[in-house]
């Protein structure tokens, strides 16, 4: 499952996002914005994604914001969530393989459509690297949130 949100200012490209998951048949749960006007409060809706992929660890988020920076860290406040502010394909690569990211976060203002789309699909294709040193630090990640 695929949980997705976006302020008014992202999304444009949130719902680019979704109709890309959905012609890949992935199964995508939208829980807002829906409207740019009134202007929305990413908090809220990072916290709601947040929320949804704490109750199964197995779920997947993208948060879109203007520059995603905001989505990131009110996600990141929620424990056990590891979001990932990204800017390539290779950061979303290596938050997927090392740090286990489990939300990723994009910036409707600041991404072309083209690579956002590269980046969703590199962020739902990269498992996690179990090796020793990456499980502890995870693991070290988890506990600060607590």
């Amino acid at each position: 499952m695929i949980y997705i949100g976006s302020d008014h200012a992202g999304l444009p490209l949130k719902q680019t996002i979704k109709a890309h998951l959905e012609s890949k048949k992935e199964k995508v749960i939208d829980l807002g914005a829906f409207a740019v006007e009134p202007p929305t409060d990413y908090p809220v809706i990072a916290h709601e994604v947040a929320e949804k992929v704490q109750e199964d660890l197995s779920n997947k988020g993208i948060l879109v914001c203007g520059t995603g920076i905001g989505m990131c860290m009110a996600a990141n406040k929620t424990p056990g969530i590891r979001g990932a502010n990204c800017e390539s394909v290779g950061t979303v690569e290596m938050s997927r393989k090392h740090n286990d990211s489990n939300i990723l976060c994009l910036g409707g203002r600041v991404l072309e459509e083209k690579l956002a789309l590269e980046m969703v699909d590199k962020f739902l294709e990269t498992a996690f690297e179990k090796e020793d040193r990456h499980v502890r630090r995870v693991k070290a990640i988890d506990k600060i949130s607590k």
